[in-house]
């Protein structure tokens, strides 16, 4: 799977009690941990008639229905890979921010199971998306002269 060759190549680092997240088999679900860190990952998909990448994440209720992860418990970080072409890089967003920016299920929100991201190589956006990279790019990392054999 090539968000997880992408994440083991930056951490350099075995990636402990690695699962299978089957219901975002799509974009290549899984969590796992690294140095005490819990992580959950994802593979963002371009999308070819609107800027950005998008991604999934959600699971199902006792009712069997789709809903938001839940902020308690949900791992420590959300892992994003991006990889179009030449560019790599991922973005890795702490659950508090995640929660901040109402995408985890709380008590008082419902959260949201998909999100659009906005890597540092994506120019020209419309005002709303400009704003979401805004707060986005900080957490993202550009692999694309690391690892261009991958």
């Amino acid at each position: 799977m090539l968000s997880l060759t992408i994440i083991k190549e930056y951490f350099d680092q075995p990636l402990i009690d690695l699962h299978e997240e089957k219901q975002n088999a799509d974009y290549e679900g899984h969590t796992f941990s690294i140095n005490h860190q819990t992580y959950r990952s994802r593979l963002g998909k371009k999308t070819p008639k609107k800027k950005g990448y998008f991604v999934a994440f959600w699971e199902k209720n006792p009712a069997n229905q789709n809903q938001a992860f839940d902020f308690e418990a949900s791992p420590d970080n959300l892992l994003i890979v991006i990889k179009d072409e030449n560019n790599i890089g991922f973005f890795n967003f702490p659950k508090s921010v995640l929660e901040q920016k109402k995408i985890l299920r709380t008590k008082t929100q419902p959260g949201k199971m998909a999100i659009r991201l906005y890597p540092i190589w994506e120019t020209s956006l419309n005002p709303t998306a400009q704003k979401t990279q805004n707060w986005q790019v900080p957490y993202f990392t550009n692999l694309s002269k690391e690892t261009t054999h991958l």
